[in-house]
């Protein structure tokens, strides 16, 4: 499986130094303006020059940007027109229901990414290489909407009712509801994360945006798409899908990483009980959520399905947290999801680097 400690650890052509730089004896002689030290540098509360990039204190970072790059596609390069044949005479009611559901509740989830990273996380972040992946991210976070958007409208479905569906629909609401709770708690321009109280609850939101809502409610909000996929339907929205969950691969790694590095640097002690329940609620909105859109069962794929997976995933992102499973004993429901989320059949996309990653106009389909 993927190491989501560290994605990108296997031996790379890209080389990233961090030389120690010495001024020359001509410089800064009648200023008090110091070289940068990269050990000064700290992923919050830091004190360097937010405008210089090198010497990296987190090369790693830098490492999640190059890669990132390697993902370059669009919407428009998947064909999509066996989707609309399949929709209009293949799918069943429940299965229109779902693949409805699933992209009403998508579009609003990547923007609401969207102004997490850019708006809330960003411009508290003091080191460059960390903000410069981020800048990425808000990128690709309006591509995901921009293929949701292409998809509903290839398709020929009514924007208006769609996109207002995370409105009106409680049981998706509710989703976007808990996420924008934990948004606006650090999107306050007085936030001071030099305040402990203040600093824990960033600490929490962005291990909620990395490990829950990325790292657990994308990861399942594709796979009944994927379960459309393996009985040869909506094949083209598939394989939009596989691109954008390679990005989010490296959102939920590099957000884990940030958290668990602030952590460190910081001394923050998260209350476990907190921590808890909000695994708990998470699960608890998932739950409601996949009641909704499997309603109805679909062939080859249930509600007890979608749970058992989410909390199986929710697991794995805690350990990599540094949390306890809040699900002990969860078990994989959908043995299937690595082989059909592969964007090359003969890899298995969760263990293929992301270095191995192609331009989307270069990669061959199956």
């Amino acid at each position: 499986m993927l190491n989501w400690d560290d994605p990108l650890s296997e031996k790379t052509s890209i080389t990233i130094s961090s030389p120690v730089v010495k001024p020359k004896s001509n410089i800064n002689k009648s200023t008090d303006i110091a070289p940068i030290n990269a050990n000064d540098k700290r992923v919050i509360n830091g004190m360097t020059d937010i405008n210089q990039l090198a010497p990296f204190k987190y090369p790693w970072a830098w490492k999640y940007f190059l890669n990132a790059n390697k993902n370059h596609w669009t919407p428009l390069d998947i064909n999509m027109a066996q989707d609309v044949h399949d929709y209009r005479h293949n799918l069943t009611t429940e299965e229109r229901h779902v693949y409805e559901n699933v992209l009403s509740y998508l579009t609003t989830s990547d923007i609401l990414a969207m102004r997490n990273i850019g708006l809330a996380v960003m411009e508290k972040m003091s080191a460059p290489e960390l903000q410069i992946y981020q800048a990425r991210q808000v990128y690709e976070e309006a591509l995901h909407t921009w293929t949701y958007q292409h998809c509903i409208e290839t398709i020929g479905l009514d924007q208006g009712e769609i996109y207002n569906r995370y409105r009106i629909v409680p049981e998706i609401n509710q989703k976007i509801k808990m996420a924008n709770n934990r948004l606006d708690s650090v999107l306050r321009r007085d936030v001071d994360l030099h305040n402990r109280d203040e600093l824990e609850n960033f600490v929490m939101a962005y291990a909620f945006f990395s490990g829950i809502f990325e790292g657990c409610w994308f990861y399942n909000g594709f796979t009944p798409i994927f379960a459309l996929q393996r009985r040869g339907l909506m094949k083209g929205t598939s394989e939009q899908f596989q691109y954008i969950m390679r990005d989010e691969v490296l959102h939920a790694s590099f957000g884990i990483r940030v958290v668990r590095q602030i952590i460190k640097e910081e001394n923050v002690h998260l209350d476990p009980i907190q921590v808890q329940q909000m695994w708990e609620e998470a699960d608890a909105a998932e739950d409601i959520y996949a009641g909704y859109i499997l309603r109805d069962p679909i062939l080859g794929y249930s509600k007890e399905a979608h749970i058992g997976q989410f909390r199986f995933i929710a697991n794995r992102r805690a350990r990599q947290l540094g949390f306890a499973e809040p699900f002990p004993g969860a078990t994989a429901t959908l043995s299937w999801l690595d082989e059909q989320a592969n964007m090359k059949k003969e890899k298995n996309f969760f263990e293929t680097r992301v270095t191995e990653y192609q331009t989307g106009s270069a990669l061959k389909w199956n």
